[in-house]
């Protein structure tokens, strides 16, 4: 038969085979460890780890790990990312399902909504080997991390879970491997070195490749050098002229260097020692060590803790000379944990509380903020003079009701990504030594897109009770507008003195909301002499009437049911800035001191 006849059958049968070797592949397990025979304590060898970065730090990548920072190396891509290779013990383990093989064991506590897969792809790399699927809440689980040793520590082996678009010759050259020697330690590549099955776990003898010399390769790189070694030169010699004439800049510049948090915790030490103080001065938080953040708190001594919230407590310290609040969280929150980083590391705002860095270690994740000194706006309204405070002058309410709007209104509108804080409530706003007020507790904040139309999106509950909206509680849904609506509240309080939700004096199984309070006064026939009759007694009718109606006025506009008739924050700033100059004034008038800052009641 010609060969034009038979050219259809042939193309259909070399389809059919490739066919059924890609679904033998497929059907092959992802996952081989390398088996060893007797369980041991002590490390065979030293291996490494290939974990992708996800745009966090190599100390909080080694951290999940609980592999040691300071030995990791960075591996860029091709791409241009940035992974990490992290060094660590590999030894010979039994593991619960019988099977011995080299590993590397860490602990990992399993958050609600974890998978089996999700652990290995996602948060592992895709390194996790044989993760049983009945996982709990809570539960810490062993996770074994298959790893490799060559006799005699030839190289080492690196564990690699194959990725879109990778080939064996990609793999090699990344880890200047010989193809031929990879394929000896990786059985399922021995059919056909060319197939590669997404999520195989590899092990990379890293640093084997042949060395390659040549005459012609030789006098390529003769040729590249020289005009390199030259141009350094002369780039040397204007470096020297451009050092004497600015040499005073130059060492303001160095003085006033941040230290970035990807620097590592040996860099970060380093600085710290030598710097003290200038530690403080940078745009970007600083990674502390588990030894600083102890050594600020006296080990978390009870004594210290000036805050108890649901994310952890928190406790004050002192970071050389500074004072610092630092918030201890389980790792189990790193949700909110890595919430709170992300929004903070982007928001500087005179009204939002500064995060300073963070730490991680001994199960738990650490976030060091600046220090306010007069704690939260709840302990000032609520039994103040039994948590030692004076109550707040009216002037001094209306200024923070001010800081507190413009906060929020930085996060809503004046970021690069947009944020709802979802937990707006005077415990979460902070008070400094001037009663200024700053808003805190970023751990629930939302990224939300921006957009001409209502940004609603879709979530599950969560917020303060006493503080959410109706769309919230019915529909699980949240906008800047239940910022909004949850600052209506905090204006409520700082009029009324009272608590978002108190327990109902007839029925004291039942917690009654401040919310009808303030919108009941505005459907009464006097709704001036409503409000002066909910009025703190704390100010002692030492207030401007027409500023607290104003303000009262503020706070129905803010509690709307229907979110489409509250105001943007930005609406209130206005208003509130026109309260605050008329209560200066009226202060001034009655012979106060006419300082906002002055703040507090004493006996006027």
């Amino acid at each position: 038969m010609p060969f034009h006849h038979r050219h259809p059958f042939l193309l259909l049968l070399l389809l059919l085979l490739s066919i059924s070797s890609i679904s033998l592949a497929s059907a092959g397990n992802s996952s081989f460890p390398i088996l060893c025979k007797t369980p041991s304590s002590s490390p065979t060898c030293n291996s490494l780890l290939y974990a992708q970065s996800q745009n966090l730090p190599v100390s909080t990548v080694s951290a999940l790990y609980s592999a040691n920072a300071s030995l990791s190396r960075n591996l860029t891509r091709p791409t241009g990312i940035t992974d990490y290779l992290l060094q660590v013990p590999c030894t010979c383990t039994a593991t619960s399902q019988g099977t011995t093989a080299l590993f590397y064991n860490t602990n990992y506590r399993v958050i609600a909504g974890d998978t089996a897969d999700y652990i290995t792809s996602s948060i592992f790399s895709g390194l996790a080997w044989n993760i049983d699927p009945g996982l709990q809440a809570g539960q810490l689980i062993t996770v074994h991390l298959p790893c490799g040793c060559l006799p005699g520590g030839e190289a080492m082996i690196v564990s690699y879970a194959v990725e879109t678009g990778d080939t064996l010759l990609k793999i090699a050259e990344m880890f200047s491997a010989d193809t031929i020697e990879t394929v000896k330690m990786n059985s399922q590549l021995a059919a056909n070195p060319d197939f590669l099955n997404l999520g195989w776990l590899l092990f990379v003898p890293m640093g084997t490749a042949p060395r390659r010399r040549s005459g012609r390769g030789f006098m390529l790189a003769l040729a590249i050098t020289i005009p390199v070694i030259l141009l350094m030169l002369c780039m040397l010699v204007l470096l020297v002229l451009w050092r004497r004439q600015s040499h005073r800049k130059l060492q303001e510049k160095q003085m006033k260097r941040s230290v970035s948090a990807k620097s590592g915790l040996a860099m970060l030490e380093s600085q710290y020692n030598l710097d003290g103080d200038k530690a403080f001065e940078s745009d970007r938080p600083l990674i502390f060590s588990l030894e600083e953040v102890e050594r600020a708190t006296a080990n978390f001594d009870s004594s210290r803790v000036i805050g108890v919230g649901g994310f952890g407590s928190v406790y004050y310290g002192m970071l050389g000379d500074k004072e610092v609040a630092i918030k201890k969280m389980k790792s189990n929150m790193s949700k909110e944990f890595f919430a709170e980083l992300k929004v903070l590391c982007r928001v500087h705002h005179i009204n939002v509380v500064e995060l300073i860095g963070f730490a991680s270690g001994d199960d738990h994740l650490y976030l060091v903020y600046e220090f306010l000194q007069n704690g939260s706006l709840s302990d000032h309204l609520h039994d103040p003079l039994l948590k030692g405070h004076q109550p707040l002058s009216w002037t001094a309410r209306a200024q923070i009701a001010l800081d507190t709007a413009r906060g929020i209104e930085y996060i809503h509108d004046f970021t690069k990504s947009r944020y709802v804080h979802r937990d707006i409530k005077t415990s979460n706003i902070l008070l400094d030594n001037c009663l200024r007020a700053k808003v805190g507790d970023f751990g629930l904040a939302k990224l939300v897109e921006r957009s001409s139309e209502d940004d609603l999106i879709a979530t599950k509950l969560v917020g303060t009770p006493g503080y959410l909206p109706p769309e919230s509680l019915l529909e699980f849904q949240t906008s800047t507008k239940t910022d909004v609506f949850a600052f209506g509240v905090v204006i409520a309080e700082l009029i009324t003195g009272r608590r978002a939700l108190t327990r109902d004096s007839k029925e004291a199984t039942k917690m009654k909301s401040l919310v009808p309070v303030m919108k009941a006064v505005f459907i009464e026939e006097d709704p001036e002499r409503g409000i002066e009759e909910i009025v703190d007694g704390n100010l002692r009718s030492s207030f401007p009437m027409e500023s607290v109606f104003k303000m009262a006025e503020i706070a129905a506009w803010c509690l709307s049911d229907d979110p489409l008739n509250r105001p943007e924050i930005s609406e209130t700033i206005v208003k509130l800035s026109q309260i605050l100059s008329a209560s200066i004034e009226w202060e001034a008038s009655t012979g106060g001191s006419g300082e906002v800052f002055s703040g507090v009641l004493n006996g006027r």
